[in-house]
């Protein structure tokens, strides 16, 4: 109820709901991204003189648009680009689709274990650990309204308003085994001891011109049924894994973690995918040494929840963005 009352009585956050929702279709994307923006972080956008990380994102949404971000931000079409770039043994197995209707889906020639994901939006996942305890209706339901959705009007994120709405299934990617993990020790705590206790670390690879400047890791996010989790951390590293003095939005996990062993390969492959664009967000998983590649993003956040403590870094991190000539 409250809720609905600050909807009557809230112009601001009401704005913010039903801009989510796809409202003020005929906003223009400038007028939405100035309007948003001054919500976000209570100061205006100048697009004319960008200094901040969110601010030249912003611009990087309203000027920098190559038809290629739309093949890159279609979970389905990607593939091919990943396969042509590093390999397909970087994919993770896809298992059906592209389906047009959840109907389509054929779950008798399915596994026990499969994740089915919209390939148009960011964040419809639905994982199945076994498939006889599988709600189908709830997933029906839940992945037939997003295939209505066109994920453009939320953000404006331009790259995803002509991206074909479908389904895939891809494999499910497991734990690590309790053999494979290393323990902890006096140095710290291994990603896979790590990704049996609190479920897959996502390594969010930020590149700046096809360089890695910098790692989100994102610690217990998602849970094992694919769900974003209230508890979770963050943590933000430099290009040689060392931690940086900064952390976004969510807390710092509590004790230090050790690099994995072939990390230098995974900001290979990152910087082999990211180059020629601006800004590139690599994500990629890493499980008992075995990495596989998640998706490629343009606008972390879409640029109106990047908070920084201290600020400072949003400045930091725009410095390392060479806006293109368009």
């Amino acid at each position: 109820m409250n809720k609905y009352l600050r909807l009557i009585l809230d112009r601001e956050f009401r704005f913010s709901v039903l801009a989510a929702r796809g409202f003020y279709r005929n906003m223009s994307d400038e007028e939405l991204y100035r309007h948003k923006y001054r919500l976000s972080y209570g100061t205006e956008l100048d697009l004319e003189h960008p200094k901040g990380f969110s601010e030249k994102m912003m611009w990087l949404k309203l000027h920098d648009r190559k038809p290629i971000y739309t093949t890159l931000v279609d979970k389905y079409a990607v593939r091919r680009y990943i396969a042509e770039k590093i390999g397909d043994e970087y994919l993770i197995p896809l298992l059906g689709g592209p389906w047009e209707s959840f109907d389509e889906i054929d779950f008798d020639s399915l596994p026990r274990q499969f994740v089915l994901k919209c390939t148009h939006d960011s964040g419809s996942v639905i994982a199945c650990r076994d498939k006889a305890g599988f709600d189908i209706e709830d997933a029906r339901s839940k992945l037939s309204r997003r295939l209505k959705r066109n994920y453009y009007y939320g953000n404006r994120e331009w790259p995803y308003k002509d991206v074909p709405p479908r389904i895939i299934a891809e494999a499910y990617l497991c734990r690590p085994e309790d053999s494979a993990s290393i323990p902890m020790n006096g140095e710290g705590i291994s990603p896979d001891t790590i990704q049996q206790q609190l479920g897959l670390l996502d390594y969010r690879f930020m590149c700046f011109n096809g360089r890695v400047r910098a790692l989100f890791l994102n610690i217990g996010v998602i849970d094992g049924k694919g769900h974003t989790t209230e508890n979770c951390y963050s943590n933000i590293y430099d290009r040689q894994f060392n931690l940086l003095p900064v952390r976004e939005t969510d807390p710092n996990y509590p004790m230090p973690i050790l690099k994995p062993e072939n990390f230098e390969t995974m900001v290979q492959l990152a910087e082999e995918l990211s180059r020629g664009f601006p800004l590139l967000r690599v994500d990629l998983y890493n499980i008992s040494g075995k990495i596989k590649f998640g998706e490629l993003t343009f606008y972390h956040n879409s640029g109106l929840a990047n908070i920084f403590d201290p600020p400072q870094w949003d400045e930091i991190f725009g410095s390392w963005i060479e806006l293109p000539e368009c």
